[in-house]
């Protein structure tokens, strides 16, 4: 059941972590959460801008897997445009969430738990709970909209992408108005921040580009767009150093997506790209022996766009390669993706 998220009125002050935020500030806060063994403060970086009028409360955040870094630096490029002046309502900025596995260069909590899969967490449980029922209190319960950037996972890249539970009809219209090409209908995970936010009303979207532990410029790029698309979508900024392109990419929700595995263990070369349009049959990597010999083609299994790929060019037998998204029409995406790239 939903429970609808109870906002404080413009003219009450913001607080977080005990930080007061009146209407017309901009502040940093610090969010504490635990310590390390020699006793030094953890705790969640957050900057806060509400505007003089009244909003919506949006939070964009980042590094909830640590090692996920293109997000924080999209977060560090929206501070600094200058669109704030004229703001209505306010934006929560969270450039690294899970503090711990960023400074460790992890995905995880230093308990290798994962902190995706522990909302809306405990103060009674494991450190990633704890971590994940702060999040919840002092960020997410105060807004009305959210954006989570992620990466792949280590040793993979992904095409710029939203995924998001397009059941609710505002999350969709947010999705198509993020502006990329490639919009994934993905189902609430247990445990997940969507979840949570899901839960109490917020439409959240979540972006997915580049890899771990690496920038990505187009992906940063398109990062910082979109965002800003979306900000101007629910009324927040009207500014006209916000540059809108008379050209813009179509998106297009995927029917569907598959992973293509590898059929052998072995070192693999590529023969399709990122954002590559591929049909059945078509051969997508080929795995042989350190000699060259005994070669196994990956193959496509239909029709669509690859939307995900391994970059660790050693593999074992039933390792996931290819992430394929499927369309009803795989070249007009291949179209937008082009115009996109164009475009950033």
């Amino acid at each position: 059941m939903k429970t609808k998220t109870k906002i404080a009125g413009h003219k009450e002050p913001l607080v977080i972590s005990g930080q007061k935020i009146m209407p017309g500030e901009r502040k940093l806060a610090h969010i504490d959460v635990a310590a390390l063994y020699d006793y030094t403060q953890i705790g969640i970086p957050v900057e806060v801008i509400r505007g003089k009028k009244e909003g919506p409360t949006l939070f964009i955040s980042a590094a909830l897997h640590g090692d996920e870094i293109n997000g924080t630096e999209i977060i560090k490029r929206i501070l600094t445009r200058r669109v704030f002046k004229d703001m209505c309502g306010t934006l929560i900025a969270v450039p690294i969430v899970n503090v711990f596995g960023f400074n460790a260069l992890s995905r995880y909590l230093p308990d290798r738990r994962d902190l995706n899969r522990s909302f809306p967490g405990s103060m009674n449980g494991a450190l990633a709970s704890q971590l994940a029922k702060i999040f919840m209190r002092e960020v997410v319960s105060k807004c009305t909209h959210g954006i989570d950037l992620h990466t792949a996972a280590i040793h993979r890249s992904n095409l710029p992408q939203i995924r998001a539970c397009l059941d609710d009809k505002e999350t969709e219209e947010l999705a198509k108005d993020f502006g990329v090409p490639v919009i994934l209908h993905s189902k609430l995970r247990d445990g997940s921040l969507r979840e949570a936010a899901r839960k109490k009303d917020i439409p959240i979207l979540l972006f997915e580009g580049g890899e771990a532990l690496r920038f990505d410029e187009d992906v940063i790029r398109a990062g910082v767009k979109g965002c800003l698309s979306v900000m101007k979508k629910i009324g927040m900024i009207t500014s006209p150093t916000l540059k809108v392109s008379k050209r813009k990419a179509r998106t297009f929700i995927a029917k569907g997506s598959h992973w293509v595995r590898a059929p052998h263990s072995g070192i693999f070369t590529l023969k399709k790209k990122l954002g590559a349009n591929v049909v059945a049959g078509d051969v997508l990597a080929v795995i042989s022996d350190p000699f060259g010999r005994k070669k196994h083609n990956v193959v496509a299994e239909e029709a669509g766009i690859i939307i995900g790929k391994r970059t660790l060019p050693l593999v074992h037998k039933g390792d996931a390669m290819f992430h394929i998204a499927v369309f009803r029409d795989s070249s007009r995406v291949k179209n937008a993706i082009n115009l996109f790239d164009e475009l950033l």
